[in-house]
């Protein structure tokens, strides 16, 4: 009898034990975001040839990459086993983009590049029927 009872917990705890295996590994990674191994998702010479311009444009992309990615990682850890679906789906897209960003970002201070002027807003129709001034 106690066997069996033994035996019925075993799997259960071999489980729990490779669910915190698995948790510490991912929470390993979760850190990495910006730190020397990042550098190994993208190419370091990629932005070398890139004008102003072109990287204004990329900086802009890699910005709401980087934002859409944190914001499916958040969403994706309110959920049963979230943070682990958040980790496996999303985490090495975030840590690339985020690379990316960093290196276009080097290269945009080395160029010394200036943001341009965000486009004017249009102007807002005058309503039809304006009060007289008092």
């Amino acid at each position: 009898m106690i066997a069996d009872i033994s035996r019925s917990r075993l799997p259960s705890r071999i489980a729990a034990a490779a669910a915190l295996l698995l948790a510490v590994h991912l929470g390993g990674c979760a850190g990495m975001g910006d730190g020397p191994l990042s550098g190994a998702f993208v190419d370091p010479s990629i932005y070398d040839l890139s004008d102003c311009s072109q990287l204004e444009a990329e900086r802009n992309r890699l910005a709401r990459r980087t934002a859409e990615l944190q914001g499916l990682i958040d969403k994706a850890q309110t959920g049963t086993a979230g943070s682990v679906v958040g980790e496996v789906a999303y985490r090495n897209d975030y840590i690339s983009a985020r690379a990316q960003a960093k290196l276009a970002e080097e290269q945009w201070q080395k160029n010394r590049c200036i943001a341009s002027a965000p486009p004017p807003a249009p102007p807002s129709a005058m309503p039809a029927n304006r009060s007289s001034r008092r």
